[in-house]
């Protein structure tokens, strides 16, 4: 196969759909259509080609194979992208939570699970990867939306499955801070509460996963805006990616300046925040303090 192989083995479907998007923008590119162009000469609508080059449809390996032909890609590397098209059709494990998911979510899933580094700021909540089972029903169960018992059970299960991806061999390195809020918060009652700083600590203990804690006494700061999630991807090309979570809907930014002021705003928020050590202290004699 093509040099690209690299760069998706291992990684999401998600992911794959975005690297298939960025090689065919790449090749139309390289044979000087537009993408008006490219539609006129296959005779297909010229929002066929936008949502395949916007990664909003997965295209089946057939169409690959008419672009990579009018784009006069041949070889190994059209041989690749064909099979890199039947793979990012493949189905993710959140596929069959798609009932409880919206759009947004399952997208961030799908990037989160093909990620090499997660940057993540939550102001008021611990940041799902890190939640325990009984803490994430309380937060699910007292969040905005009302839900039954069972939406709330299946999206507990989808946060705790999530958590998979830190187990992984190749996992990702992920940097979590947090407002002293979301530590002193009481969710979910003193018990609950209490295992839950204590998982915390456990975490930051095991490597690969850094923890830091923005004191009450820092006092305003670069994450009052609300919470965040900096998703480094494997490649170059793939770049970052921040997402945004919102009440009315999710959102993604890919635009460098975008991108360069929320990794400006982590920057300052790791240099307020308490060291890890500090953090991690911090962390324990609120867990302690639970009694």
């Amino acid at each position: 196969m093509g040099r690209h192989d690299r760069s998706v083995h291992g990684s999401s479907p998600t992911l794959r759909a975005r690297r298939l998007a960025t090689e065919l923008i790449r090749h139309r590119e390289a044979a000087g259509l537009s993408r008006e162009e490219a539609a006129r000469r296959l005779e297909w609508s010229p929002s066929t080609i936008f949502r395949i080059e916007t990664g909003r449809s997965k295209p089946q390996p057939r169409s690959v194979r008419e672009l990579l032909t009018l784009y006069d890609v041949a070889g190994s590397e059209r041989d690749g992208l064909i099979q890199l098209a039947r793979e990012a059709r493949e189905r993710g494990w959140w596929h069959s939570f798609r009932d409880v998911l919206p759009d947004p979510y399952e997208v961030y899933i799908g990037l989160e699970a093909g990620a090499a580094s997660l940057h993540n700021f939550e102001p008021v909540t611990i940041p799902g990867l890190l939640q325990t089972a009984d803490y994430a029903r309380a937060v699910t169960k007292g969040g905005a939306q009302e839900l039954g018992k069972e939406e709330i059970k299946r999206l507990v299960e989808v946060r705790l499955t999530r958590q998979n991806v830190l187990a992984k061999e190749d996992r990702p390195r992920l940097w979590v801070v947090i407002d002293e809020a979301a530590v002193r918060r009481m969710v979910g009652g003193a018990q609950v509460m209490r295992a839950q700083l204590r998982h915390l600590v456990t975490v930051a203990d095991e490597g690969k996963t850094t923890l830091q804690v923005v004191p009450f006494g820092a006092g305003a700061h670069a994450g009052t805006s609300g919470s965040f999630v900096i998703l480094g991807l494997p490649e170059p090309a793939d770049a970052q990616v921040v997402y945004v979570e919102t009440l009315t809907g999710d959102f993604y930014l890919e635009e460098r300046n975008d991108v360069s002021a929320y990794t400006i705003a982590f920057e300052r928020l790791r240099a307020t925040a308490l060291s890890p050590d500090d953090s991690i202290g911090l962390v324990k004699r609120a867990a302690d303090d639970l009694v």
